[in-house]
């Protein structure tokens, strides 16, 4: 299996391990807030000496009403969004009518056009959760520029004692020039215990790859501002196995590409 190359020889833009008493100014604590009120989009989570460690709770509410069940907690690297009753913000992911109902002003704790972003995690294994992170466009400079990386999907149910099972890849959402090229992958990790995952792109390419590992090599990548999502879902409706409902970020690490943005 080919190598990934190493990281660039410089200090990264981006270098968190979460274990101070507040998150850095690099983050945001909702998860896509301008879609839906402050009580619903904002993270529970602990700072631990382990790193973050994101918590869905029994009383926790729906991210939106019109998404349940969907429970969510998420530190993301930037915010945007129009005005109140528009269209436009990061991640506009339904086509029926949502609308900005909490406006956002421009944020950017870091927004690389092109660089790297190393993410280390110990996944969730609680029922009806999936542990994710992903570069999303801003869309702050033009609407559609709204591709997306994806460095991993895990589902708590596809993870083993010697391996697991995710997905990751490129999803094109409302970006002509972008093709959607999600697959999964398996690797031979217990994804509950900590394990690093991997992502370059630029110039037209992206790499994906686990534990230093490549596993995937797509020949198109979003070349517009994107922030980065730390997040864990919970799908399954609330009620269903025990809480609180756990996955830990352990550290994440993010260099832009000279010239490329934030």
């Amino acid at each position: 299996m080919t190598l990934l190359p190493p990281p660039p020889d410089r200090s990264p833009d981006l270098d968190d391990d979460f274990t101070g008493t507040t998150l850095s100014e690099h983050w945001t604590a909702h998860y896509l807030p301008h879609w839906t009120t402050p009580e619903r989009s904002a993270a529970r989570f602990d700072l631990t000496a382990g790193g973050l460690r994101l918590r869905i709770d029994a009383d926790q509410p729906d991210w939106r009403p019109e998404d349940a069940p969907l429970r969510v907690s998420n530190v993301q690297t930037g915010s945007f969004s129009g005005a109140a009753g528009s269209a436009r913000g990061i991640h506009p992911h339904r086509p029926d009518g949502l609308v900005v109902r909490t406006p956002q002003s421009l944020r950017l704790g870091w927004a690389p056009s092109a660089g790297r972003v190393e993410v280390t995690v110990s996944a969730s294994t609680d029922a009806g959760c999936m542990t994710a992170a992903w570069l999303v466009g801003t869309e702050h400079l033009v609407a559609g520029q709204s591709g997306e990386i994806c460095l991993f999907e895990i589902d708590a149910e596809a993870i083993g004692p010697e391996a697991t099972v995710a997905r990751s890849g490129l999803k094109a959402h409302r970006d002509p020039g972008l093709v959607t090229d999600m697959a999964e992958v398996t690797i031979p990790v217990d994804a509950s215990r900590p394990h690093t995952w991997t992502a370059i792109w630029g110039d037209g390419e992206l790499v994906l790859g686990c534990e230093g590992r490549e596993l995937r090599r797509l020949t198109l990548a979003p070349d517009y501002p994107l922030v980065l999502l730390i997040d864990l879902f919970e799908t399954s409706g609330a009620g269903v196995g025990s809480y609180p409902k756990t996955a830990t970020f352990h550290r994440v690490r993010g260099w832009s590409s000279p010239n490329r943005g934030a």
